[in-house]
């Protein structure tokens, strides 16, 4: 079973009536004319020897830019300039110091060229939820943007919606109690807003996009949960999330949660679990894990999940991996680029063993799928470890030392005769034809 994409898609539907939720409808539209009006939204004036509405440890963009993202570590002077700077650490490296200017620390940054000073103006400190839903769907659209929004005609192909001239506002803004699903990615939203205005403007929706945004804290992520009861699908990808996590209560139906690059950690993970008991695909790509703390040997709770995603991570021991091996409905298990050297399934058959199946149920019993791409994999005993797994069917071992023949690996047919059950490897079937040349 191969991983799906995780698309979300805009669909727009035409089935509403003119006369629900005016009120709604009203404050949109005099938000939407607010957002129009302002130059640039969240840019604050160079004002004073201090910096209003900014702080040391806040969340913001470039203004204009809100794909260029960073957080304030200094406020104030700097010697030999004159006015007030504000230091800023971007998450994407690029910019000029690390935080030291003519033998001066103002500040630490992550990286040795991440820092810079740059002054107010240059900033924004973000908008708010109903803000950037006007911005996205009531003001000028990008291709890119508008290629996200679309219905499906009666033969299921996709039939672009094009937004009209002023006269049609009120019916757009009609059609947002209609809207299942919003993207609004990369467009500064630092904060969430009145959660009552909110819920009145879109009560429906059930799948947010919220990647690349401001949201700092799980306070950010609780209020979200509040604000749309109905929710099956979170994305909160590339939003910086510190603090400890706060325990809430999600959606009921919420069962996808993608907290890709997002700065979590493993204890924001245990802390998290108790609020997700529904929780079916939970994604957290890119957070640099790599030992995950459990209370007990075993990784518990989770009773629903099916598809776990630790790709571009930094676990680079086998036996962290273990620890997921008793959540008895977990289906796929993405590992893709981290640094695992060698594979074993654990020895259940020891009643010494953590792993003792009088104690617990089969290790990995329903995993299908196990992708171990670009890791550092390189013994053909961890090749057939893989074997012993009772339903693995779809493998990746690409970019591993093992299956590369000029890094001394094997060829794909040597990989499909070790491995006597899968049906999928590296992303292609294996056929019959495959199979039986493999084997002789």
């Amino acid at each position: 079973m191969r991983a799906k994409p995780f698309p979300l898609r805009i669909q727009r539907s035409f089935g509403w009536e003119l006369s629900e939720k005016l009120v709604a409808g009203r404050l949109v539209e005099q938000m939407a004319q607010e957002v129009a009006e302002a130059p640039n939204a969240g840019e604050q004036s160079d004002i004073g020897a201090e910096a209003p509405g900014f702080r040391v440890g806040q969340r913001i963009h470039a203004a204009g830019d809100p794909r260029r993202r960073g957080t304030i570590r200094y406020i104030g002077p700097v010697e030999g300039h004159g006015g007030t700077w504000i230091g800023v650490d971007w998450d994407d490296g690029e910019a000029k110091h690390n935080g030291v200017v003519n033998g001066v620390r103002y500040f630490t940054a992550r990286g040795p060229r991440s820092g810079s000073f740059v002054r107010q103006k240059n900033l924004s400190a973000g908008i708010t939820f109903l803000e950037a839903l006007c911005l996205r769907y009531r003001g000028k659209s990008t291709k890119e943007e508008e290629d996200e929004m679309y219905v499906f005609s009666t033969r299921n192909k996709r039939v672009a919606v094009q937004l009209v001239g002023k006269s049609k506002v009120l019916e757009k803004i009609n059609r947002f109690d209609e809207l299942p699903s919003v993207a609004l990615s990369y467009l500064g939203v630092s904060s969430i807003g009145h959660l009552q205005e909110i819920n009145s403007v879109v009560p429906n929706l059930k799948e947010l996009d919220l990647t690349g945004n401001l949201l700092s804290n799980w306070q950010d992520v609780s209020s979200i949960c509040e604000a749309f009861p109905a929710l099956t699908v979170l994305n909160l990808t590339n939003n910086l999330l510190e603090g400890n996590v706060m325990r809430f209560t999600v959606p009921r139906n919420l069962h996808v949660l993608v907290l890709n690059n997002c700065g979590v950690t493993w204890e924001n993970v245990e802390a998290l679990k108790q609020s997700l008991p529904g929780i079916e695909e939970l994604h957290l790509m890119g957070n640099k894990l790599k030992t995950l703390m459990s209370q007990s040997a075993h990784i518990q709770g989770f009773d629903a999940l099916r598809i776990l995603n630790l790709e571009d991570n930094d676990i680079d021991e086998w036996d962290e991996v273990l620890k997921f091996s008793q959540l008895s409905r977990l289906e796929q298990l993405h590992l893709n680029r981290n640094r695992l050297k060698h594979i074993f399934y654990p020895p259940c058959a020891d009643s010494q063993n953590d792993y003792d199946t009088s104690k617990c149920g089969m290790p990995f019993q329903n995993l299908r799928c196990l992708l171990l791409g670009c890791n550092e994999i390189e013994d053909l005993a961890s090749v057939d470890s893989l074997n012993l797994f009772p339903s693995l069917l779809d493998i990746r071992l690409s970019e591993n030392p093992v299956a590369d023949p000029a890094r001394g690996g094997v060829p794909r047919f040597v990989l499909i005769a070790c491995l006597s059950k899968v049906e999928m490897l590296n992303g292609s079937e294996v056929t019959s034809h495959e199979r039986r040349e493999s084997e002789i």
